[in-house]
């Protein structure tokens, strides 16, 4: 998916049916995040996830603003002519549809916001964010990241994953991310939003505490609901699969019933 303004996305799709599910990768992820999730929820819907510009095997070019990202999610939306969907996000994801929900595009029937990134400026220590700029791209300090930000040990394999998503990112995106979308505040818009939101949150996220989302997002959306995972900490999509797709699952019979 790539018109000549775009950046060349990597796409992957998996299942059928309506409401789709669009799925949106953390920061320093990609889609392959969210696979285990896709593949409770791909007998129920048609699932699909980019990797962002930047991340992953997609293309590292152009801007990195919020706009863009959500810029290029209109077009994937058009590409792929998705006319009823559930927006799911997680982290940087979920800032960047939170962002693209208050654009009230046609055809978004829910958001799900796993551990997201708030519509105001990210918190973060100052010398989190400065060891994250200076390391970049060794391996040492992409392993040191992944075990803060879990509660729950993740197996090799997927532990693996999430260290090469880490090393792969583009710098410039990386960058990009860390110095300015993170800090990015559009929480002023947050009233555009009149959709069921449900916010998806780790007891034990280390990154966003359930207290946080619920002041700087659940408190700023009207009907927004928020649940939290047991024993679980950052990365929900990999450290609780069966819980984070239960909790889809529930938001997908709302707009699907015969989605069981």
């Amino acid at each position: 998916m790539a018109p000549e303004d775009a950046a060349m996305l990597k796409v992957l799709e998996r299942g059928a049916g309506e409401p789709a599910l669009v799925f949106l990768h953390y920061f320093g992820g990609s889609s392959q995040t969210w696979l285990a999730v896709i593949e409770r929820l791909a007998d129920a819907a048609r699932c699909t996830t980019p990797d962002l510009r930047g991340f992953g095997a997609s293309e590292a070019a152009g801007q990195y603003a919020i706009s863009d990202y959500t810029d290029d999610l209109e077009r994937l939306v058009g590409a792929l002519a998705l006319t009823r969907y559930i927006l799911v996000g997680h982290s940087m994801g979920g800032k960047i549809a939170l962002a693209f929900a208050a654009r009230q595009p046609a055809g978004l029937q829910s958001l799900v916001l796993v551990a997201p990134s708030p519509p105001s400026p990210e918190p973060m220590p100052e010398a989190e964010r400065s060891r994250m700029l200076d390391t970049h791209g060794e391996r040492a300090a992409a392993e040191e990241t992944a075990r803060k930000i879990t509660a729950r040990p993740l197996p090799g394999p997927q532990f693996e994953q999430v260290v090469a998503d880490n090393l792969r990112t583009s710098e410039a995106a990386w960058r990009a991310w860390l110095q300015h979308g993170s800090r990015e505040d559009f929480s002023d818009s947050m009233d555009k939003i009149a959709l069921p939101v449900l916010v998806i949150v780790g007891e034990a996220d280390p990154v966003l505490s359930p207290r946080l989302l619920e002041q700087q997002v659940v408190g700023r959306i009207a009907g927004a609901r928020l649940v939290t995972v047991p024993d679980a900490g950052h990365l929900l999509p990999l450290e609780a699969p069966e819980a984070t797709a239960r909790h889809i699952r529930s938001e997908l019979r709302r707009k699907n019933p015969s989605a069981t």
